[in-house]
């Protein structure tokens, strides 16, 4: 958690931005796993860390910003509680902590949230994505659930995505603390990598560094040989020689700030000539966006100058035929790349992804989100100094995706599908690392490098056995 004085300053400058109404920001509540006591892990919601660094269950912040009140509803524990917590601090303690002085029991908001609609004032609330904030909001503001999304605030979403996206100097210290997590997460990983081991004995032992040395995982780890399904979360898989592992993986620090890093590697200790070749174009197209990427361009640029790269490449190794332009024009790189280059990063590790383009269609906001211009519309997207990003291209043979773009004969004369064929075992390759965009340029985040280069990948790989 950091200084009171941050979180005072983050509030108060979004109650600027805002300018009026009241800005309701729930923060998550417990979810049963089975039954009420037994919920699943505790993940508070991001946005109320970001003004309200309290990682507790059931609390709600609330700001006016007219009046420039700041209150934060919770309940304090009672004896029955503290019997299976231990003590716990007060809702005052609590709201002490991060600068709120104004403390209140959970069922007051409601009465002074309908007074609030009654008066006709504006309520600034994101777009929910848990069925149980869902359900408290319905009750708040007199809303059916399913209508919210009808009523988010899409002032609030963007003035909360400018904020979080530009990283402070104390979230890029909090951002290398995670990174230094997903590093051990990762070498554990090479170097238990050999045959026979099952994939899930690797997804385990690298949960239980970021269990050990943060929060847990930033999200559910892919490992898996399997590297052509993008989000593979099976890890029944036993390893193979003469296979590729890709392993998905990041940490979430103590302070909820959230690495992402993948890496690919051979289950034997050695590529084979193929699988080389298909390493270095997808590691001369990461390194590509390194050395491009500054504050001022746009993600879609960046984006096809990743396309770019890998069409180079697989030309020179006789998948494409033509130019690579015209296999990018073409959109023919989406049959290899089904994906977008990277993301935003933060608190979350697809940043700001609650309120950003998945969570709804974002066309006809296509105007403010231009100007906006932040990570939770990509197709808009232009990056700032402050601004993490991944930079995660990637190779991906999908029988299922070559054989519809056969039939459908799309990108003839530009793919070549006869030797396309001989690549249908072969797999996926990605590489993933997290970007800092600066004043001159970007760096990547961390004190050091996850071995990336095949001959760092074998070394460690091989030193496992």
């Amino acid at each position: 958690m950091f200084s009171a004085d941050t979180y005072a300053k983050r509030r108060a400058g979004l109650r600027s931005r805002l300018g009026g109404g009241l800005i309701l920001l729930p923060g998550n509540m417990l979810s049963p796993n089975n039954y009420p006591n037994n919920a699943y892990y505790f993940r508070q919601d991001s946005s109320f860390l970001y003004f309200f660094g309290l990682n507790v269950p059931a609390l709600v912040g609330l700001l006016d910003a007219d009046s420039g009140d700041e209150m934060l509803f919770g309940d304090d524990f009672t004896v029955e509680d503290i019997i299976w917590t231990g003590p716990q601090p007060t809702l005052r303690e609590l709201g002490a902590q991060v600068g709120v002085a104004r403390t209140r029991p959970l069922a007051e908001l409601e009465e002074l949230v309908r007074t609030a609609v009654r008066q006709g004032r504006r309520i600034h609330f994101l777009p929910p994505y848990r069925g149980e904030t869902k359900l408290q909001l319905s009750a708040l503001l007199g809303i059916a659930p399913a209508l919210l999304h009808d009523y988010k605030s899409v002032e609030l979403m963007f003035a909360v995505a400018e904020m979080r996206e530009t990283k402070s100097p104390e979230e890029i210290e909090a951002l290398e603390r995670a990174f230094r997590i997903g590093y051990d997460m990762h070498t554990l990983a090479m170097r238990m990598c050999r045959p026979g081991v099952v994939e899930r004995q690797i997804a385990g032992a690298i949960e239980g560094v970021a269990k050990s040395s943060g929060l847990g995982v930033s999200f559910p780890s892919i490992v898996s040989q399997h590297g052509e399904t993008l989000h593979n979360l099976c890890a029944d898989g036993v390893l193979e020689a003469g296979r590729l592992l890709l392993c998905d993986a990041g940490g979430e620090g103590l302070d909820n700030y959230c690495s992402d890093h993948t890496r690919t590697y051979p289950v034997s200790g050695k590529f084979t000539p193929k699988q080389r070749e298909i390493y270095e174009i997808v590691l001369a197209a990461h390194d590509h966006v390194a050395s491009i990427v500054c504050a001022g361009m746009m993600y879609s640029d960046i984006h096809n100058a990743a396309y770019l790269s890998l069409a180079e490449g697989l030309r020179a190794a006789g998948l494409i035929k033509g130019s690579a332009q015209d296999a990018v024009a073409a959109g023919a790189m989406t049959l290899f790349m089904p994906h977008g280059l990277g993301h935003g990063l933060g608190l979350d590790v697809h940043d700001c992804e609650a309120m950003g383009e998945r969570s709804f269609d974002f066309a006809n906001i296509a105007g403010r989100a231009a100007a906006s211009g932040t990570c939770v519309y990509r197709a808009a997207w232009k990056l700032r100094p402050g601004t993490v990003m991944t930079d995660e291209p990637g190779l991906y043979f999908i029988p299922a995706l070559i054989d519809k773009c056969r039939a459908e004969r799309l990108y003839r004369g530009i793919v070549d599908f006869e030797r396309l064929e001989t690549y249908r075992d072969f797999g996926g390759v990605r590489i993933e690392d997290d970007l800092l965009v600066t004043n001159g340029g970007c760096r990547l985040l961390g004190d050091r490098k996850i071995p990336i280069t095949v001959d760092e990948l074998e070394e460690i790989v091989g030193c496992g056995r």
